[in-house]
This record gives structure tokens, sequence and C-alpha cells, in this order.
């Protein structure tokens, strides 16, 4: 009987601890189950990178930014989207080097179809582990471009002797460097040594179709979905070890840029920095001459910091910048102590002329448009005719208010005793004194002040009346 009693609760205690043995072995194989599904997921997302327009600081950090975002998340693959007439020599090089040392493949691609990878783009485009083009595009043009420009050489096919300069100048120095970069990119991936250095030397182009040619690129794709079936399977070197790509299936999506990199595009462009600039110095200079605005002043301080930061970034001319702040001067000058207008011509003159020199112009995408400038320097001068019209003709105005005002006002005599008396003029009673004998009633006329007595005189004499 005793064992009989205890023998189903013994039962029903071993089915629970089984049930519980056997319940975190069922929770990991679903948490596996689900990390293999997401590993499987992120394997087969390529994400995309776009360089469109000029390259500057915002586009080095987009792309770092990018990168890590790739690697964080286990992409496949990078396509770095490429259409850009180059820019900043040291953004170019701070992409080069986060593509070098990314372990997510790089894959390289000009496109859409007009699009280039022009100076800049052409080192970043060597520097990818796939490099591709679409229809249509073009590739060179990658000669480094200083203040007055690289001078010209003698071509060998024009049967001149080149002579080596003995002194090497700034720019063949700097050919020079470019060379040796371009060619260790191309090296190191593989691809033509030879016309690397001839897009740097001769500014050499090729298209999609000649590139593939002269074995610049690794292929022609006529699309992203053509891209991605193209490169499937070919094997690249990365940080870390060879790499076979299988993107055949791949999921693209777009990687945007964050507020930070869409705020600094913005105070980068050389026209938003000149504009700020401008509403800086003006924002002050309306403070200063009318203290308490706040809003002037504050705006303006901000916008000026604003630009200084960009120009920090920006491969600005300060000599340029000299002759903007010196137009700016005189122009205010003028307007404050008109004079025959030299000195705001003068000024507008030299506004102008900094505003042209202010960014390097032979830095693709990295100048001041023209439009701008005329029409910054056409408000500017408007206003600046605007307020010597109407200090002028301020100053043609009689004076309405102020003892200066009295002059000539006429008055009326109240008492007269000699030479002194009184007399009301604009409703007030006043001391006055003249050289002759008048009357109550009679009317006369200020022809001076003497501290606080009025000399008159009858309107008769001044035939008046």
């Amino acid at each position: 009987m005793v064992g009989y009693d205890h023998s189903p609760t013994k039962r029903i205690g071993s089915g629970r601890q089984q049930r519980l043995s056997i319940l975190p072995t069922v929770i990991f194989g679903l948490l596996f189950l689900a990390m293999a599904n997401v590993a499987s997921w992120a394997q087969e997302t390529a994400f995309i990178i776009e360089i469109e327009g000029p390259i500057g600081p915002a586009t080095a950090e987009y792309v770092e930014s990018g990168l890590n975002t790739a690697h964080d998340r286990g992409a496949a693959a990078v396509v770095l989207r490429l259409d850009t007439p180059g820019g900043l020599d040291s953004s170019m090089r701070a992409i080069v080097q986060t593509i070098l040392a990314s372990p997510v493949p790089v894959i390289g691609y000009v496109a859409p179809s007009g699009a280039h990878a022009a100076s800049a783009g052409t080192f970043i485009l060597y520097a990818t582990h796939v490099a591709a083009m679409a229809p249509g595009t073009n590739i060179g043009a990658a000669t480094p471009v200083r203040i007055g420009g690289v001078p010209e050489m003698p071509s060998p096919d024009d049967g001149e002797q080149i002579e080596t300069p003995a002194h090497p100048t700034i720019e063949d120095k700097a050919v020079s460097d470019s060379v040796a970069y371009i060619r260790s990119l191309a090296q190191l991936r593989g691809r033509n040594v030879e016309w690397a250095e001839k897009a740097v030397r001769e500014a050499a182009s090729l298209t999609a179709t000649d590139a593939l040619a002269e074995d610049v690129i690794d292929l022609v794709a006529a699309n992203l979905s053509d891209l991605m079936t193209r490169v499937n399977g070919l094997a690249v070197e990365v940080t870390t070890g060879r790499v076979t790509l299988e993107t055949r299936n791949s999921t693209l999506e777009l990687l945007e840029p964050d507020w930070r990199t869409r705020f600094l595009t913005i105070i980068t462009n050389p026209n938003v920095a000149y504009i700020l600039m401008l509403i800086g110095i003006y924002g002050l200079i309306l403070e200063f001459y009318n203290p308490g605005i706040f809003f002037a002043g504050i705006t303006g301080a901000i916008c000026l910091l604003l630009a200084l930061y960009a120009f920090q970034l920006l491969p600005v001319n300060y000599t340029g910048l000299a002759l903007i702040a010196l137009g700016v001067a005189l122009m205010v000058g003028e307007a404050f102590d008109p004079g025959i207008g030299v000195v705001g011509l003068g000024g507008a003159a030299a506004f102008v002329l900094g505003s042209i020199m202010l960014f390097d112009g032979d830095t693709p995408g990295m100048e001041v448009s023209l439009v701008l400038i005329g029409s910054v320097a056409t408000v500017s001068a408007g206003l600046f005719l605007f307020a010597m019209m109407m200090l002028m003709r301020a100053r043609r105005r009689e004076v309405v208010t102020g003892p200066e005002e009295m002059i000539r006002s006429r008055a009326e005599v109240i008492e007269w005793h000699g030479r002194r008396g009184r007399v009301r003029v604009h409703g007030e009673v006043w001391k006055a004194q003249g050289d002759d004998q008048l009357s109550p009633g009679q009317t006369v006329r200020v022809s001076a002040i003497d501290g606080l007595t009025l000399i008159v005189s009858p309107t008769e004499k001044e035939g008046s009346q």
C-alpha cells in the first residue's frame, strides 16, 4: 500500500523535470535559428553609397560612416556609385584610405549613363576592389591642379627636346606625387599602371568601353542589377583576407548621409559659405551702427562663425578674403561719410575681385558662382548708391529741428526796451536783442542765436513781408 501511494507522485515529478530540462534546449534552438536568419539576411544585403558632385570633407565623412555601417551590419558588399568632377585632394585621399582599410568589399561603379569619374574620382575608382562603369560614362583627367594651373610641357611627339628643370616647381612636385599615388593603387588592384600615369600627367580620359579594353576597369554593367550579377563569384582581397563575392541575390539598400554630413555638405558649398560670410559681415555692421537690435548681431556672429568653419575646410585664397573685407569697409565708410564716390567705387571693385579670388577656381566644384557674385555686387552697389542719395537729399533739406531750425524763423515781439526784449517764436517766449528799436506786435526774423538769446532784425530789412 505504501508503494502504491507514492508511485503516482514520483511519475508526475519526473515528467515535469523532463519538460523543464527540454525548455532551455528549445529556447536556444530558436535563438540559433533567428541568428542564422539574421546573418543570412545580412550577407545577402549590399549597401549603396553615392558620391555626386564635388568631393569635399563632408563626402569623406559620409563614405567613412557608410563603410563602418556596412561592416557593423555584416553587408556582403558596398557599391560606391560615382558621378563627380573631382574635388579636394585631402578629401580624396581620406576616402581612398577608408576604402583600402575596409573589410567589406567595395565595388566602384560610375553611373548612370552620362556620369563621369574625373580627377579625384579616378583615384577613388582605382582604389576600389572592383571597378565598373555604366555605358556612356567616362573616367580620367586626373591631373592635380593648383592656383595658376600646371604649366604646359612639350610632348615628345612634337620632336622637341624636353628639358628637365633644375629646380622642380610646386606643380612638378604635385604631379610626381599624384603619379606615384595612382601607380601604387593600380599595382595594388592589378590594373593598367601606364594609363593611370597618363591620366595624371596628360589628363587622359577614357570611355567605359575603352577603359575595359585598356584594363582600367574590371567590367561594364548596364545597371545595378546587372552589376550584382556580373560581380557574383569574383574573389577580392580585403584587409581580413580573400573574399568571394556572393551578390547575385543581394538586396540593395541605399545608405543616406546623416544630419551632420548633410549640414556639413551645405555649409561647405562655396556659394553657401560665401553668403554666410556676407550675412555675418553686414549683420555685425548693422548691430554696431544701431546697438540694441541683438537679432542682427547674433545672426551675423553665427553666420560668420559658420563661414569661418567652412573656410578652414575649403581651399580659401586669403588675398581674396582680405579684398572682400576691404571692399565692404570702403563701401560702409563711403555710406557713413559720403564724398565724391571714389571710395565707394573702389570698395565695390575690391569686393568683386575678392569674391572671384575667394576660392581656388581651378579645383572642380570649388568656386563661387559668377552669377551670385554679380548679384551680390549689384545689390551692394545699389544699397550703397541709395544710402548716398538719401544722405545727399538730407543735406539739401531744410533743418526742421534743433537750434539751427530757429535761424530765419519769424517771431513776434512781445515787449521791447532799447535793444532788448522778449519775442514769441513757435509758441515759445525767448529773450531777444537787436540793433533797432522794435515795438510790441512787430514781426521780426531770427538771424542768429547767442546762448539762450535770439538775435533778431525787422523783416522789412530783409524784404520779406
